[in-house]
């Protein structure tokens, strides 16, 4: 939101879960899942868990719109979503938001589409 280049490689290997979360402002299951994103992001964090969210938004201002909305405390990013830029879709073979991938702190995704309780209860019982 400061306007930072934020690298995801980055986050990897501080020996935390890092959760990618693929979202757009307009998403309705997107938006319904944050306060959820939020409790856990504020029961876990201290314990090694962290989300890095990329929005496929095609209007900056909207992104910035949605994210003050919701007021979220992670690392929450935007790239014009055109055709020249969905590398990090292709990549992780985002077909359909909202998507989301629980990186281990050795870098391997351990689980997709975690949502809700099932969020919830991986990371209960990863930081018991």
């Amino acid at each position: 939101m400061e306007g930072n280049v934020e690298n995801l490689a980055s986050k990897i290997g501080e020996g935390k879960y890092i959760l990618l979360e693929f979202w757009a402002s307009w998403c309705g299951p997107c938006r319904n899942e944050i306060p959820n994103l939020k409790q856990n992001y504020a029961k876990f964090h201290g314990k090694g868990f962290d989300i890095f969210a990329i929005s496929i938004d095609k209007n900056k201002m909207d992104w910035k719109k949605a994210s003050n909305e919701e007021q979220i405390p992670w690392t929450n990013t935007f790239k014009m979503n055109n055709k020249k830029n969905k590398e990090a879709q292709k990549l992780y073979k985002v077909a359909a938001i909202p998507s989301n991938f629980l990186i281990d702190p050795d870098g391997i995704i351990v689980a997709r589409n975690l949502r809700g309780t099932k969020l919830t209860a991986f990371l209960e019982s990863t930081f018991h």
